[in-house]
């Protein structure tokens, strides 16, 4: 299991960047941290979640 956002999920073995557009999210707008390290976007399809990891995912959203 990977702890994402709070959330235990089954994740395990995928890469990130599978996870995240599995799960919909837009990976141009958002910041991924792994275990307490900034995960570089050039990284993320390089990235293999495992079994104990902790992701915080984060979107950038516009405003003012």
């Amino acid at each position: 299991m990977v702890r994402i956002n709070g959330k235990n999920i089954e994740a395990s073995g995928k890469l990130l960047k599978d996870y995240l557009l599995e799960a919909g999210y837009d990976i141009t707008r958002l910041a991924v941290e792994k275990n307490g390290d900034i995960v570089p976007k050039a990284q993320y399809d390089k990235t293999i979640l495992e079994d104990g990891d902790a992701l915080e995912i984060v979107r950038f959203v516009g405003g003012g």
